[in-house]
């Protein structure tokens, strides 16, 4: 099991918060000048193009784990899965939030940068807490981090490729 429930909930509640700031957000220009209606079709499309994406990472990192770290302790990998849920959630967030380059050509508000930042790091810091022991999470090393920012920038770098495909294939994104 690659969380416990009580794992999963606090990890979705930490997610939840960084997601408080998202109707603080900036929108770009051209979706004020003319709104997207909300469609079904597109929502699908959308789910089934950007998620075979997201879970090919998820893949990468399980077998990163298994084969690379040689990680076997159950409540490493739930720590390491745990602290990689979260810290791929809230950057990926970013890459799907806007249709242009994140970061680059469209900026969010300091808002959810600053939730983001912040939720990462005590994504990071929760295993080392009492809060983490009480849930089954345990200290990382460091280099389970650097694996963990890895994965999830290489997620970041091909999810762009894929988003510019979507956009050149469908002429619209979310």
């Amino acid at each position: 099991m690659p969380e416990t429930p009580i794992q999963l909930l606090v990890e979705g509640l930490l997610y939840d918060f960084g997601q408080m700031t998202i109707p603080f957000d900036n929108v770009d220009k051209e979706l004020l000048e003319k709104p997207k209606k909300l469609d079904m079709k597109s929502l699908k499309r959308f789910m089934l193009f950007m998620g075979p994406v997201s879970s090919l990472f998820d893949l990468i990192v399980f077998i990163s784990l298994w084969f690379v770290f040689m990680v076997r302790d159950v409540s490493h990998f739930q720590t390491i899965w745990f602290t990689y849920s979260i810290v791929s959630n809230l950057i990926g967030m970013h890459i799907i939030r806007t249709a242009k380059t994140p970061f680059i050509e469209s900026n969010a508000n300091k808002a959810v940068y600053i939730s983001s930042s912040l939720l990462i790091i005590l994504g990071i810091l929760v295993p080392f807490t009492p809060l983490g022991n009480a849930i089954g999470l345990v200290p990382i090393a460091g280099q389970h981090i650097l694996m963990i920012f890895a994965v999830t920038i290489l997620y970041c770098i091909v999810a762009s490729f894929a988003k510019k495909i979507y956009i050149k294939k469908y002429k619209e994104w979310i």
